[in-house]
């Protein structure tokens, strides 16, 4: 059942009373009802006619998106226990250019492309690296540009290639312990 035909069945309210106090038409309005979902203008006119917020309209839609979510995560760890070792490989492979942040994600990647192993561990991997190649940079460009002296540009290039070396050993680490990344992004690169 459709959170909009939660809220106006417990607003006493049938689709043509809605319709008719919203301005949406009675068949946008099954339409939202049968599974479609409501964007922009028809989002918040409901919202505004039913006396709720926007996100109580979508909250069915926003569960559904966790859950495909976490059986993706599930399925592919499953898949990733035969390959623990290329995975562990494929993670350290970025140490020997970790004090080169700009091409640090090139070995995984390649190592990725070669073997075929495109699972969603491997991808976070190769979007961390990716991720700290672009951030590297920035952070030294703003030190240096904030003119505090070579003393701080060194210790913050230190600082970031320490920083890298860390998150790569400690996610080998829970890959070797827990076939999972201690250190990953909420979102994919590739």
């Amino acid at each position: 059942m459709s959170e909009l035909k939660k809220i106006r069945e417990t607003k006493n309210l049938t689709q043509e009373e809605l319709a008719e106090k919203s301005g949406i038409s009675v068949r946008t309005i099954q339409r939202i009802e049968a599974g479609t979902t409501p964007k922009g203008y028809t989002l918040k006119t409901l919202a505004a006619s039913l006396d709720v917020s926007e996100k109580d309209l979508l909250i069915a839609e926003i569960v559904k998106e966790e859950i495909k979510v976490e059986e993706i995560s599930l399925t592919t760890e499953n898949d990733d226990s035969l390959n623990v070792s290329l995975i562990k490989i494929i993670n350290l492979s970025s140490l020997p250019l970790a004090w080169f942040p700009i091409a640090n994600f090139l070995p995984p990647l390649l190592i990725m492309l070669f073997t075929k192993n495109k699972s969603q561990i491997v991808k976070q991997i190769i979007s961390l690296q990716i991720f700290l190649a672009i951030i590297s940079p920035i952070i030294f460009m703003l030190i240096a540009l904030l003119k505090l002296g070579s003393e701080s540009v060194l210790i913050t290039m230190i600082f970031l290639v320490l920083a890298n070396v860390y998150i790569i050993l400690r996610n080998a680490y829970e890959i070797d312990k827990k076939k999972e990344l201690c250190y990953r992004l909420n979102f994919s690169i590739i």
